[in-house]
């Protein structure tokens, strides 16, 4: 671990720590008090620092959990903002990092435009949820002097993201309390991936599941995947509006500004 910078965002106290893990870079903020809330997201360029948002914008993440929490009368959660490996030199880097490995690897076949060069073999989402829950996750908790064991831990991601926070709960549920998964991008994999996902999910005891999309851009194609996915947790035994919560919302796209605007209900779901 190698600490790069810090810097402030608006309107939240204390500084964002910038750490670099091998080469990926990995964004977080605590509370100054003691937490019982971990939160792990997806797409760390997008969480804290709008330089380098992929359209400015960030989810305002640590803004939701400040205002969400204190209505709450909790600490708010730390957060974790986790950078895909996406550059120049490996263009294919999040969608190595954030694919759910098991699903393609025994089988499913990608749907859309796949580069003809790129092989499923060079999926790397279980080495990248590795990295996550065995290095960095215990690196930043020990620096903050949190108990690891005992935190209530969530991850959450959009698109590619919320398929690889769907993916993370079900393959570790022992680290994992809970999955946020937003503008699920079941396309990919269609109906064999929904099933995939949903069904390695863990009972419904100890953990949370919220899954929610838009209506516009690439969100307006989300609807009869996500139906599906509905249907199979609560087959499952998830309690809609209790243990799992589902969510389209009117008007909202596939995008940053669309996921800010409802984050507080999400963080609110997880932490109340």
């Amino acid at each position: 671990m190698e600490r790069i910078n810090r810097f402030q965002i608006r309107g939240v106290p204390g500084k964002v720590q910038t750490l670099s893990f091998d080469g990926r870079r990995v964004d977080y903020w605590a509370p100054e008090n003691k937490t019982g809330h971990l939160l792990i997201a997806h797409d760390g360029q997008n969480v804290f620092d709008r330089r380098t948002a992929t359209r400015m914008t960030t989810w305002k993440m640590a803004q939701s959990a400040v205002s969400v929490s204190e209505k709450l009368g909790i600490n708010p959660p730390a957060i974790i903002g986790v950078f895909h490996s996406r550059s120049d030199e490996n263009p294919w880097g999040r969608f190595k990092d954030l694919t759910p490995e098991d699903p393609f690897r025994n089988g499913i076949k990608p749907v859309g435009a796949i580069d003809p060069t790129f092989s499923l073999d060079h999926l790397e989402g279980n080495k990248y949820l590795a990295q996550v829950t065995d290095e960095i996750a215990p690196a930043i908790c020990e620096e903050l002097g949190l108990d690891m064991a005992a935190l209530d831990k969530a991850i959450i991601g959009s698109s590619m993201g919320g398929l690889a926070s769907l993916y993370a709960l079900g393959k570790r549920p022992d680290f994992f309390t809970t999955a946020l998964a937003f503008s699920t991008h079941w396309p990919i994999g269609e109906n064999p991936l929904v099933d995939s996902l949903i069904n390695a999910l863990p009972k419904p005891d100890i953990h949370k599941v919220w899954m929610s999309h838009g209506d516009k851009g690439l969100d307006a194609a989300y609807g009869p995947f996500q139906k599906r996915a509905d249907a199979l947790m609560i087959q499952k035994g998830w309690r809609l509006n209790h243990d799992f919560m589902t969510k389209t919302y009117v008007r909202s796209g596939h995008n940053e500004r669309s996921w800010a605007k409802y984050i507080d209900q999400t963080m609110n779901f997880w932490l109340a």
